[in-house]
């Protein structure tokens, strides 16, 4: 395929925004291409933030997405630490923070997410040794205050709160996880599982106090010193990570007309309105094969989805319908998860030995298979993924 569509402005250059700009590229587009985001750095994963690059297994180029020269071959305007601000839908222009304004024939909209902040804390998260992990430089803040501190508290039982509490174990602090739900990703993968990652957390020495409300934080001279549970327990700390969830990146697009629900509502070509896509984790589309608006937050998803932006923004006409799929790595498990399991599935174990810390699993609601997930095995939950998925997601 090729084809132009004149000039293009991509908001947000990680990995969705990136995947795009590559993309148009690879499909012929010919035309001006620019790339805004908020942060300084050049383009770089997110995944490796909350694992290897905490832990200092990498240093920050190792996590960047591409090198100089290959950006350079994209022959793109990178306009780096610049944050959108503003969107005018008619004119398709861009207003950032410094004033500029940026126009194009189509605008993608690739700004992700945000992180949630502890409700109602009064300024306590200004606490020094308080924390939330989004970017590269939220990172390797909390790793110099890991390195420094003993004892850590996560306040979030979901992905980013278990993969930080692994990591930190690594590293030899004295880690307690804190959360609403009863168990580590237990409203993502169901009893089940989570039940298996929650004992995993424990015998690794992760002190657990879920099922309680976090009520706010304690400190003293100006730095943190724990965290005050619903109960009345002070759970002591050095270091504290905020890993409550996070939201899409859109309070800029407020009042531009665009639909703003659980992230910029778009068709299902991931058209927001003429003109304008959205793609990545900001990106809420109707998926023709389930009948219903998804968003997904995951590295997979940013690139795949990245490919049919660039396609329809360059005149295609395709409907984005994956199969949806997110990972985790913590301590030596990887769970992989192709599918939307969920608390109400029913779980069968198709293959391997959960007792033997390699499994596959299947989850089934109304007599169909709705996600397949691998314990320690990729393969066989890519071959089940085969099987017993790509059925029910096609469109009919």
């Amino acid at each position: 395929m090729r084809g132009s569509a004149g000039d293009v402005l991509i908001v947000g250059a990680s990995a969705a925004g990136l995947s795009t700009a590559e993309a148009l590229r690879r499909l012929g587009h010919e035309g001006r291409l620019t790339l805004l985001d908020a942060e300084p750095h050049l383009p770089y994963d997110r995944p490796p933030l909350s694992k290897q690059v905490l832990a200092g297994a990498w240093e920050p180029e190792r996590a960047r997405l591409r090198g100089q020269a290959q950006l350079d071959a994209l022959d793109a305007e990178f306009v780096r630490g610049e944050p959108a601000v503003a969107l005018d839908l008619a004119e398709r222009a861009v207003t950032t923070g410094s004033g500029r304004v940026l126009r194009a024939d189509a605008v993608v909209l690739a700004t992700g997410l945000t992180p949630c902040h502890l409700p109602g804390q009064n300024g306590q998260e200004r606490l020094a040794g308080v924390h939330v992990v989004r970017g590269l430089d939220d990172a390797l803040t909390l790793r110099a205050h890991l390195t420094a501190g003993t004892r850590l508290v996560v306040v979030g039982e979901g992905v980013l709160g278990g993969e930080i509490a692994a990591t930190a174990r690594g590293l030899g602090l004295e880690v307690t996880l804190a959360g609403l739900g009863p168990a580590v990703l237990g409203d993502q993968l169901g009893p089940f599982v989570s039940g298996l990652l929650t004992r995993t957390h424990a015998a690794r020495g992760v002190r657990l106090r879920l099922g309680v409300a976090v009520e706010s934080l304690a400190g003293e001279g100006g730095r943190v010193t724990g965290v005050r549970l619903a109960t009345g327990e002070t759970l002591p700390a050095d270091v504290v990570v905020i890993a409550i969830g996070c939201r899409p990146a859109t309070g800029w697009l407020q009042g531009s007309g665009l639909a703003l629900g659980d992230g910029v509502e778009c068709d299902a070509r991931c058209r927001a309105a003429e003109g304008v896509y959205a793609v990545g984790d900001v990106a809420s589309f109707h998926h023709e094969g389930l009948g219903r608006r998804l968003r997904l937050e995951n590295r997979t998803n940013a690139t795949e989805q990245a490919q049919t932006v660039a396609a329809n923004v360059l005149g295609a006409d395709r409907p984005y319908t994956p199969i949806p799929y997110f990972w985790t790595d913590q301590y030596d498990v990887k769970i992989q998860a192709h599918g939307l399991p969920s608390p109400a599935a029913e779980v069968t174990v198709a293959e391997g030995d959960p007792e033997r810390h390699r499994f596959a699993a299947l989850y089934r609601e109304g007599g169909r298979v709705t996600a397949v997930l691998g314990w320690n095995m990729p393969k066989q939950a890519r071959l089940l993924r085969q099987q017993a998925l790509v059925q029910p997601l096609t469109p009919a």
